[in-house]
């Protein structure tokens, strides 16, 4: 399980073009789940998680991935269709098992969204069979 791991400062990025499906008017689950077609807070999120991501990546051992534990984060900004959107995690360090980091989102017109990250690392295997655990009851 990633040791040492990375540094603190290593970082890494998730880029996109905000397309239809990236709009918070396509992430409702009944018609009258109505909102407007921007970048969706839950897709900023995901960019956030999958830079964090990237960072751990090329420490994890075979089987391992990182999850993501907690979220702290604001959305200051809307992102309309078309516009590149990079998300951008900076390693912190080690908050006891988990670690934490720096989390932005930018557009062309500035800052997006920030906060901060915390990620575990896990065993792929266990995490889907206590996944298929709960599916079951």
């Amino acid at each position: 399980m990633i040791e040492p791991g990375p540094e603190a400062g290593a970082s890494a990025t998730c880029d996109i073009v905000v397309g239809t499906a990236d709009l918070a008017s396509a992430v409702g689950v009944d018609p009258q789940d109505m909102f407007p077609a921007v970048l969706a807070t839950a897709r900023m999120v995901a960019l956030m998680e999958i830079a964090a991501a990237r960072v751990l990546n090329p420490y994890l051992e075979p089987g391992e991935l990182s999850v993501g534990v907690t979220l702290d984060i604001s959305h200051s900004a809307a992102t309309p269709p078309g516009a590149a959107v990079s998300a951008a995690a900076t390693y912190r360090g080690r908050d006891g098992k988990l670690f934490l980091f720096d989390v932005a989102v930018r557009d062309p017109a500035g800052e997006v969204g920030r906060g901060t990250h915390r990620r575990a690392v896990v065993s792929e295997q266990r995490l889907v069979a206590g996944a298929a655990r709960r599916g079951s009851s």
